[in-house]
């Protein structure tokens, strides 16, 4: 199996979307939230004759033939080239790096409280542990849908944010974009 999408039977939008979807999913606090991503996922990949399942021991998204199936389960004699399977990882995988994840993002932390405020650099840490803790990436790399994510579930949960605060949430995370030279996704 691979996680190479480059090459791959799926087009990397669907993949990228089933990813997103698992996300979803498994962010849910909401039960009927969870299926309802679950089902929006396996129809996507349906629609391209595959199956999605989440390996739980690893957090990877497994993506493969549905006619490598019988009832739910794969049956290992109809599995004629395993390149067809896709693979990707949801989580912080073995030899990624989360204190230099957190060191680039902090020092673009502290770029903002020294360029614009501390109250816009309180909402750029905020999207600074959103994107370390949930994504083991920095967080001048983020996806449009990242950002979504971040703005409508994670800081309203879990920033704790003064009115002020609020208020500014998008100028200071274009403020930490414009500083590092990276495109702002939105």
């Amino acid at each position: 199996m691979t996680d190479d999408t480059a090459d791959s039977p799926l087009p990397e939008d669907v993949v990228s979307e089933a990813e997103r979807l698992t996300a979803l999913a498994a962010d849910a606090v909401d039960n009927a939230a969870k299926a309802a991503y679950r089902r929006e996922r396996d129809r996507l990949v349906a629609d391209h004759d595959y199956s999605a399942r989440l390996r739980e021991e690893d957090s990877t998204l497994v993506l493969y033939p549905a006619g490598w199936t019988e009832d739910g389960t794969v049956q290992f004699d109809r599995i004629d080239d395993t390149d067809r399977a896709i693979e990707v990882p949801l989580g912080p995988q073995e030899g990624d790096n989360w204190a230099a994840v957190e060191a680039h993002n902090q020092s673009i932390v502290e770029a903002v409280a020294e360029d614009a405020s501390a109250l816009h650099a309180k909402n750029v840490r905020a999207f600074a542990d959103f994107m370390g803790n949930h994504y083991l990436q920095p967080l001048d790399t983020a996806t449009a849908e990242q950002l979504t994510v971040f703005y409508e579930e994670y800081y309203p949960r879990n920033a704790w944010a003064s009115e002020r605060q609020q208020a500014v949430v998008e100028a200071s995370i274009r403020i930490a974009f414009r500083l590092t030279d990276a495109s702002y996704p939105l």
